[in-house]
This record gives structure tokens, sequence and C-alpha cells, in this order.
């Protein structure tokens, strides 16, 4: 069995995951979030983005805006810092 990719490794996919999701709006929210946040992530943060990374675009995209109710497995201090959108940074 191979072993468990390292912290960097995986952050690394995350960051590729974040940046591309398939629509450009999911792209700046998600992929905006992880740049605006994960130098600070430790082994549970990075997990839960991680988590949020197989949840689907609409779901996600959802509860940071404040439309759907947030599952509380979702639900947190990482949940709060994404739903403030302040992160996101729309080229012009």
């Amino acid at each position: 069995m191979p072993d468990a990719p390292d912290f960097a490794t995986r952050l690394a996919r995350a960051k590729f995951r974040g940046w591309h999701r398939g629509t450009r709006e999911a792209d700046f929210m998600i992929g905006g979030y992880f740049d605006r946040y994960s130098a600070s992530w430790d082994e549970a943060g990075l997990a839960w983005f991680e988590m949020l990374l197989d949840v689907d675009d609409v779901d996600i995209m959802a509860w940071a805006l404040g439309t759907q109710p947030i599952p509380e497995h979702i639900a947190g201090d990482q949940m709060e810092l994404m739903r403030k959108l302040d992160y996101v940074d729309i080229p012009r």
C-alpha cells in the first residue's frame, strides 16, 4: 500500500482542485478562499477544505451566499470566513 501524501502535496492538490471547479464563479469563490486562508491551515484546516472540495459547487456557493442552511459537519469558523466573501477578487 502506498504511503499517504504529505501535507505539502495535499495542499498543492487542494489548490488545484479549488481553482479548477468547472465554473468561473466557483473558481473565484473556492480558489480565492484557498489563496486567502490556506497559509494558516493546520491538518484540521486542510482536512476541512478537502472535505469541502468533495461537495458540489452549487451547495458550497449556496452555503457561502446564505441561501441554504449549512450542514453541521461543514459549519464552523472556516465556513464563516467563506461566507464573508471579502476574499473574492474578480478581475475586470
